[in-house]
């Protein structure tokens, strides 16, 4: 055995025999067996030899020849279990060239089978199968001929069929009917060669393409003549008699439009009728255009739809389109006409002109301040203002009849929603049938590019906006110059109020109400275009009108300053100002109202029967996304409302609370605590009472508590019932957390042991009093005050009981298996049990 250098281990015909496996049978006689290493490349340090060579010492020379028998005797041990394995290799191979034996032979069996059985059956079935193919190509070739020769024959009857019938007979039925059977057969058949041969006859020798387009527009002409002869008789049973045979002979077109100008001469005819027949006191009437719109747009409905079914069985599903498309332009005629006449007659420029250069002269005015208010200015020419020299008329509207303007804002809001249902209504007919029933509907573009579309636009949406924000505007105005403060309110609580809750100016309700009317009225024109600009607008001067005359009434006219430094505002200036912040919690209630009803999800709605609610949006709003804008504008202006309200709301009772509320729970809490001394023990404590006969135990102990009540009761009652729940929450609110932090700081001022622990006990209640008397009604006012009474219960707990609570505290023992929740830092529990003198 020899170790080359290539890291493998040669046995070259030698008989290996090691002590693990003595058996001398077990022998490797091969030529060469390679056994790979596990490494080729050692270090110096580690090659036995090389340790050898270098061995200077006798110790050294052991160690290497042991180091060489351990290498020897791995070398064995893997030689070994390379030739046990070895048998297992070799009775596997025989398994194999036994199987591979008898498989060889099951080859040679199956081949000869293909050879000798297989291979005649697979030629005649392959034989057969070709036949099969020839066969049912010579079929399909007759059925082919046949077809072609049972088309020729139907074509040559029709052809026979045409002309006889539009000889003597004049069947005209008939012969529309053979021209339409003659359609049916395919163009290439027509016009081939065997039909060119088969079909002409002595009687019509031309090819059978020619004489059937000759008979097209032979007839075409017939129709079209008797067509128009039955529309000026007034006959409608022809009219519907040759209507219905221009599809058969292929002239749909020609019929459609035919119809179409027919049908539009009885639209016109009607158009004018209503505009002639009005007199001069009807045409004046708020009405009268609206009404003309509107037998307008009911006779081309009442067409379209009483129409709509023959067209589509004679001329095919969607032919009506192009019936429709006709009579929008001859409604883009009569409609233009109707619009035109209204804005002349109502003479909308001249009102658009007024309402634009309206001066607001009182909301100017008043948000000038008081320094600079008054009328003196110089006037804005050519306005109409009160009193100006080119506008003698003295009236409230200052040139504007606001009467007139709501009139006509509800003409226009009429003629709009007659629009909205035409566009509505023409919008389901032009629908694609293959569109599902609950797809959103889509503007017809018959309508997108119509006349009358552009007309309504510029004739009606666009004053109507310009309108509503004046009239808005303008009602704003005069509900601030109408405004009325509610009488007979007081702060004593002797007297009793004669006015009704909730108290506010009588402007909120003159406002919410014009808001409301406003948005229904531009809600029922279910135009996206009218809605999207009058919201924004109604925002937009509720923000700066409505929510500005607030302010300026709080800043300029009611704030609660008092007359003399020290003193208490007067209670008229105390009650305007509740009113007014009353109003701007209620503005914003209504508001949410208004929307929520507007807004309200069909699963919010009550519902009447088996047929569900519809949401009011989507029935004013059914194209595509409209109403989902419409809903987002809605909700855009109640929230942006109620932000600017209760930014104000917040600061107005802040106001309150320092200027009124504040100033005078000083002195109550200055007479709660007025004879309270929480150092005396009970011993000294029952001294104090012997030395007093009138004074009863209970009425010490009581005397905090019931202090602080009659001085809280008489300044917050009278706040509380005039103030709005709401309002009069959150200053309750804003009390408590003042005095929770007055009540605080007296807990932590008797830290370092300067109470008795009776005197703590003491304490504890007569808080625990002040603070069920501050949190009576509303008993979330309690959390504010948790530190207090956290601190004092720290105080007043014995030694084992806090012992035992700090125990639980190093355990980490949750709020959930029964672990206090602290609310004090660790120092502040420190401190507080240190308020009791030991």
């Amino acid at each position: 055995m020899s170790f080359p250098s290539n890291g493998a281990v040669n046995i070259t015909n030698n008989h290996i025999l090691t002590s693990a496996n003595p058996n001398p049978a077990l022998t490797i006689t091969t030529a060469t067996m390679t056994i790979p290493m596990i490494s080729t490349t050692k270090k110096k340090s580690d090659d036995p030899s090389a340790a050898l060579r270098d061995a200077a010492s006798t110790a050294e020379i052991r160690a290497a020849l042991a180091n060489l028998h351990t290498r020897e005797s791995a070398v064995t041990s893997r030689l070994t279990a390379l030739v046990s394995s070895q048998q297992d290799l070799v009775r596997s191979l025989s398994r194999l060239d036994n199987l591979r034996a008898g498989l060889g032979a099951q080859v040679i069996a199956a081949r000869g089978i293909s050879n000798t059985m297989l291979s005649s059956a697979s030629e005649t079935a392959s034989h057969l199968s070709s036949r099969v193919r020839t066969l049912d190509l010579e079929k399909q070739r007759v059925e082919d001929t046949l077809r072609v020769v049972e088309q020729v024959a139907e074509l040559k009857a029709c052809v026979a069929g045409v002309v006889g019938s539009m000889g003597a007979p004049q069947d005209w039925e008939a012969a529309a009917e053979y021209i339409a059977r003659a359609a049916r057969v395919p163009e290439d058949i027509v016009r081939g060669g065997f039909a060119a041969a088969v079909v002409p006859t002595v009687e019509v020798p031309d090819p059978p393409w020619v004489t059937l387009e000759s008979a097209r527009e032979s007839l075409c002409s017939l129709f079209l003549r008797e067509f128009k002869k039955a529309a000026a008789d007034g006959d409608g049973t022809r009219v519907t008699r040759f209507f219905k045979l221009f599809p058969l002979i292929g002239r749909g077109d020609v019929g459609l439009d035919v119809y179409g100008q027919y049908v539009c001469q009885g639209v016109a005819g009607t158009a004018r009728s209503v505009l002639k027949d009005g007199t001069a006191a009807g045409r004046k009437d708020g009405f009268f255009f609206a009404n003309a719109l509107t037998r307008l747009f009911e006779h081309i409905a009442h067409i379209v739809d009483g129409h709509g079914g023959l067209v589509e069985r004679h001329y095919g599903t969607g032919k009506m389109v192009k019936v429709i498309e006709r009579l929008q332009m001859e409604a883009d005629v009569q409609g233009g006409i109707i619009l035109d006449s209204w804005s002349d007659e109502r003479t909308v420029d001249r009102r658009l002109t007024d309402v634009r250069s309206y001066p607001f002269s009182f909301l100017v005015q008043s948000f000038m301040g008081p320094q600079n208010r008054g009328f003196g200015g110089t006037p804005r020419v050519n306005s109409p203002a009160v009193g100006g020299t080119n506008n003698p008329r003295h009236s409230e509207d200052e040139g504007v009849d606001m009467k007139e303007v709501d009139a006509l804002l509800t003409e226009i809001a009429v003629m709009l929603g007659r629009w909205s249902l035409y566009t509505r209504f023409l919008a389901g007919k032009c629908k694609e049938s293959e569109s599902p029933e609950d797809a959103p509907l889509i503007v017809p573009e018959v309508l997108t590019k119509s006349n009358l579309s552009r007309k309504v636009s510029g004739k009606l949406v666009t004053p109507y906006n310009e309108l509503t924000k004046f009239f808005f505007r303008r009602s704003v105005e005069k509900a601030f110059q109408l405004d009325e403060m509610p009488s007979g309110l007081t702060l004593n609580p002797k007297k009793s109020i004669d006015s009704n809750p909730p108290f506010i100016i009588s402007a909120v309700d003159d406002v919410m109400y014009i808001v409301n009317t406003v948005i229904q009225k531009s809600i029922s024109t279910s135009q996206r275009d009218v809605v999207k600009e009058v919201i924004p607008s109604i925002s937009s001067l509720l923000g700066t009108d409505f929510v500005g005359m607030i302010q300026r009434k709080m800043r300029d006219e009611s704030y609660p300053k008092p007359l003399v430094q020290g003193g208490f505002p007067p209670e008229d200036k105390i009650i305007s100002f509740i009113v007014l912040i009353n109003s701007l919690d209620m503005a914003n209630d209504y508001l949410a109202r208004i929307v929520n009803g507007l807004t309200a999800s069909p699963q919010d709605q009550q519902q009447n029967g088996n047929t569900p609610p519809q949401s009011p949006l989507s029935n004013a709003f059914p194209f595509k996304s409209d109403a989902k804008e419409v809903l987002t504008r809605l909700n855009n202006l109640n929230a942006s409302f109620s932000a600017k309200t209760n930014e104000l709301l917040n600061e107005g009772l802040r106001v309150l609370f320092s200027q009124v509320v504040k100033p005078r729970l000083r002195p109550v809490l200055t007479d709660t605590f007025r004879d309270a001394d929480y150092t005396l023990t009970e011993d000294e404590l029952l001294e104090i009472l012997a030395q007093n006969d009138e004074l009863t135990e209970d009425d010490l102990l009581e005397e905090v508590p019931r202090r602080f009540e009659a001085g809280w009761d008489a300044l917050m009652k009278p706040i509380g019932r005039l103030l709005t729940p709401k309002t009069f929450t959150t200053l309750l609110d804003m009390a408590a957390d003042y005095l929770a932090k007055i009540l605080w700081k007296r807990v932590e001022s008797y830290a370092g042991g300067r109470t008795s622990a009776y005197g703590a006990i003491r304490m504890e209640r007569d808080f625990g009093g002040i603070i069920g008397t501050i949190s009576k009604g509303n008993y979330a006012v309690r959390e504010v005050f948790g530190k207090v009474t956290q601190a004092l219960m720290v105080a007043n707990m014995e030694e084992d009981e806090w012992d035992e609570l700090m125990l639980e505290e190093e355990q980490g023992l949750s709020v959930e298996d029964g672990g206090m929740q602290w609310i004090l830092t660790e120092e502040e529990r420190r401190r507080a049990r240190t308020i009791v003198r030991g």
